[in-house]
């Protein structure tokens, strides 16, 4: 198989999701040294990225189907561990003295994370990734029908568990996490009734404009 036939072997709207979800799985962990206030909610700016972690494996379940989209999630741990390798091999690197000063002090603190930490994210993010494809599948046995209802349920039940995993593995013994769990499972609850939905549908219809086969829906 030449080069241009192995091109052709992969379908150009699931190049394009997988792609981007290489992209959020290393934004995440980033974004998520901010807390932002939305509204009376407050939650770290890593649910962004993680939303479309979301909206982008149900798009490849409804389109591909599940055993696909399971295996997107499985391919997601190579970016995240990457990213966090080399994060950690860039902070043991040591500073150059022209850097911008306040930008010495701002690194480490943005990026460093303690173990705990990041074994929470890549247990939670492993988890609840898993538990979204196949509550999504589950609810349609595949296929695009009523995807944004199905792929904001699967969002809300995974992304709360999600952050029980995460919090009590990265906060437990360290602070009292109840109010923690509660107030961050409220915040994504109200995000992923928002928000998945629209992305979900846009992901779904870019994917059928750049491929004709997707016109009708997968079963």
């Amino acid at each position: 198989m030449d080069e241009h036939s192995q091109a052709n072997s992969i379908p150009r709207p699931l190049f394009l999701l997988a792609t981007l979800y290489g992209g959020m799985t290393c934004i995440a962990g980033v974004l998520g040294a901010k807390q932002v206030a939305i509204g009376p909610l407050a939650v770290e700016a890593g649910i962004f990225p993680f939303l479309f972690l979301v909206a982008i494996s149900s798009a490849v379940a409804a389109l591909y189907g599940r055993a696909m989209a399971n295996q997107l999630v499985r391919f997601g741990f190579v970016p995240l561990l990457v990213a966090i390798g080399l994060t950690f091999l860039v902070l043991s690197l040591p500073t150059d003295d022209g850097m911008y000063e306040p930008a010495k002090d701002a690194f480490p603190i943005i990026l460093g994370q303690t173990w705990r930490l990041m074994a929470a994210g890549i247990l939670a993010y492993g988890i609840s990734m898993t538990l979204n494809v196949w509550i999504f599948a589950r609810l349609g046995q595949g296929g695009t029908r009523f995807a944004a209802i199905r792929g904001a349920t699967a969002s809300v039940i995974s992304q709360v568990v999600d952050t029980m995993i995460f919090i009590t593995v990265a906060f437990y013994g360290v602070r009292d996490i109840g109010e923690l769990l509660l107030g961050q499972s409220l915040a994504k609850v109200v995000l992923s009734i928002v928000l998945v939905p629209p992305v979900l549908h846009l992901l779904i219809h870019i994917a059928r404009r750049m491929d004709g086969n997707l016109a009708k829906p997968v079963q």
